[in-house]
Protein backbone atom coordinates (compact mmCIF):
# COMPACT_ATOMS: atom_id res chain seq x y z
CA UNK A 1 0.00 0.00 0.00
CA UNK A 2 1.32 3.37 -1.24
CA UNK A 3 -0.44 6.75 0.16
CA UNK A 4 0.78 10.30 -0.52
CA UNK A 5 -0.03 12.86 1.41
CA UNK A 6 0.18 16.69 0.26
CA UNK A 7 0.95 19.15 3.01
CA UNK A 8 0.10 22.77 1.91
CA UNK A 9 0.71 22.50 -1.48
CA UNK A 10 0.15 25.76 -3.20
CA UNK A 11 -0.74 25.37 -6.78
CA UNK A 12 -3.48 23.68 -8.47
CA UNK A 13 -1.11 22.49 -11.27
CA UNK A 14 1.21 20.86 -9.09
CA UNK A 15 -1.66 18.84 -7.55
CA UNK A 16 -2.89 17.44 -10.59
CA UNK A 17 0.45 16.42 -11.89
CA UNK A 18 1.20 14.77 -8.56
CA UNK A 19 -2.54 13.25 -9.11
CA UNK A 20 -1.30 11.95 -12.97
CA UNK A 21 2.04 10.54 -11.30
CA UNK A 22 -0.14 8.73 -8.63
CA UNK A 23 -2.34 7.00 -11.24
CA UNK A 24 0.45 6.29 -13.26
CA UNK A 25 2.47 4.80 -10.39
CA UNK A 26 -0.21 2.92 -8.65
CA UNK A 27 -0.52 5.13 -5.70
CA UNK A 28 -3.62 3.66 -3.00
CA UNK A 29 -4.60 7.23 -2.64
CA UNK A 30 -4.11 10.54 -1.85
CA UNK A 31 -4.57 12.89 1.32
CA UNK A 32 -4.91 16.78 0.18
CA UNK A 33 -3.59 18.45 3.23
CA UNK A 34 -4.07 22.15 4.87
CA UNK A 35 -3.71 24.71 2.11
CA UNK A 36 -3.68 22.07 -0.08
CA UNK A 37 -6.56 22.93 -3.39
CA UNK A 38 -8.55 20.22 -3.85
CA UNK A 39 -10.65 18.76 -7.13
CA UNK A 40 -12.64 19.56 -9.04
CA UNK A 41 -11.08 22.30 -9.95
CA UNK A 42 -9.97 23.31 -13.73
CA UNK A 43 -6.15 23.87 -13.73
CA UNK A 44 -5.95 20.39 -11.47
CA UNK A 45 -8.08 18.89 -14.35
CA UNK A 46 -5.77 20.49 -16.90
CA UNK A 47 -2.72 18.61 -15.78
CA UNK A 48 -4.19 15.60 -13.78
CA UNK A 49 -5.87 14.39 -17.46
CA UNK A 50 -8.54 12.87 -15.50
CA UNK A 51 -6.50 10.80 -12.85
CA UNK A 52 -8.09 13.16 -10.36
CA UNK A 53 -11.23 11.01 -10.68
CA UNK A 54 -9.20 7.73 -10.58
CA UNK A 55 -7.42 8.18 -7.75
CA UNK A 56 -8.94 8.16 -4.36
CA UNK A 57 -8.78 11.52 -2.09
CA UNK A 58 -9.31 13.06 0.94
CA UNK A 59 -9.13 15.77 2.78
CA UNK A 60 -7.42 17.19 6.01
CA UNK A 61 -7.17 20.41 7.62
CA UNK A 62 -4.69 19.38 9.75
CA UNK A 63 -1.33 17.12 8.28
CA UNK A 64 -0.71 16.09 12.48
CA UNK A 65 -3.84 14.86 12.63
CA UNK A 66 -3.91 12.60 9.54
CA UNK A 67 -0.35 11.23 10.49
CA UNK A 68 -1.10 10.29 14.05
CA UNK A 69 -4.22 8.25 12.62
CA UNK A 70 -2.01 6.52 10.31
CA UNK A 71 0.44 5.83 12.30
CA UNK A 72 -1.57 4.23 14.54
CA UNK A 73 -3.10 2.11 11.23
CA UNK A 74 0.41 1.07 10.62
CA UNK A 75 1.31 3.23 8.25
CA UNK A 76 4.73 3.91 8.04
CA UNK A 77 5.43 7.47 7.06
CA UNK A 78 8.32 9.16 5.34
CA UNK A 79 9.10 12.96 4.23
CA UNK A 80 10.26 13.91 1.01
CA UNK A 81 12.83 16.51 2.84
CA UNK A 82 16.66 17.88 2.79
CA UNK A 83 17.20 17.30 6.15
CA UNK A 84 20.69 16.22 7.96
CA UNK A 85 18.98 12.99 8.72
CA UNK A 86 17.61 12.55 5.40
CA UNK A 87 18.29 9.54 3.13
CA UNK A 88 19.29 9.31 -0.22
CA UNK A 89 15.75 8.18 -2.18
CA UNK A 90 18.35 5.85 -4.52
CA UNK A 91 19.92 4.31 -1.41
CA UNK A 92 16.66 4.31 0.75
CA UNK A 93 15.87 0.38 1.15
CA UNK A 94 12.64 0.77 2.68
CA UNK A 95 12.07 -1.49 5.81
CA UNK A 96 8.34 -0.91 5.18
CA UNK A 97 6.92 -3.15 2.42
CA UNK A 98 3.52 -2.91 3.15
CA UNK A 99 2.34 0.09 4.01
CA UNK A 100 3.91 3.50 3.02
CA UNK A 101 3.03 6.84 3.01
CA UNK A 102 5.16 10.24 1.26
CA UNK A 103 5.06 13.53 2.97
CA UNK A 104 5.08 16.29 0.50
CA UNK A 105 5.56 19.69 1.69
CA UNK A 106 5.01 23.55 0.37
CA UNK A 107 7.17 24.31 -2.38
CA UNK A 108 8.91 27.44 -1.29
CA UNK A 109 9.02 26.24 2.98
CA UNK A 110 8.89 22.49 2.46
CA UNK A 111 8.00 20.34 5.54
CA UNK A 112 7.29 22.43 8.81
CA UNK A 113 9.74 20.84 11.36
CA UNK A 114 6.29 19.69 13.71
CA UNK A 115 5.38 17.81 10.54
CA UNK A 116 8.94 15.74 10.37
CA UNK A 117 8.39 14.67 14.18
CA UNK A 118 5.55 12.72 12.92
CA UNK A 119 7.86 11.26 9.96
CA UNK A 120 9.37 7.41 10.42
CA UNK A 121 12.04 8.18 7.77
CA UNK A 122 13.11 11.00 5.63
CA UNK A 123 14.85 10.97 2.17
CA UNK A 124 15.78 13.27 -0.13
CA UNK A 125 17.20 13.69 -3.60
CA UNK A 126 20.54 14.38 -4.67
CA UNK A 127 21.17 17.69 -6.10
CA UNK A 128 24.25 18.35 -8.52
CA UNK A 129 24.01 21.62 -9.50
CA UNK A 130 23.60 25.29 -8.80
CA UNK A 131 19.83 24.69 -7.38
CA UNK A 132 18.75 22.98 -3.86
CA UNK A 133 15.39 21.71 -5.19
CA UNK A 134 12.94 20.54 -7.61
CA UNK A 135 9.72 21.46 -8.72
CA UNK A 136 7.55 19.56 -5.81
CA UNK A 137 5.36 17.46 -8.85
CA UNK A 138 8.64 16.40 -10.30
CA UNK A 139 10.25 15.63 -6.77
CA UNK A 140 6.96 13.95 -6.30
CA UNK A 141 7.49 11.54 -9.43
CA UNK A 142 11.23 10.75 -8.67
CA UNK A 143 10.44 9.40 -4.99
CA UNK A 144 7.53 7.61 -6.05
CA UNK A 145 8.62 5.38 -8.95
CA UNK A 146 11.70 5.05 -6.68
CA UNK A 147 9.99 3.89 -3.49
CA UNK A 148 7.55 1.79 -5.83
CA UNK A 149 10.69 -0.46 -7.01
Amino acid sequence: RLVVILDNIRSRENVGSIFRTADAVGVNKIYLCGITPTPPHEKISKTALGAETYVPWEYYKQTWRLLAKLKEEGINIVALEQTKESKDVFKFTSEFPLALALVLGNEVSGLNPQILKYCDKKISIPMYGKKESLNVAVAAGIALYQLNR
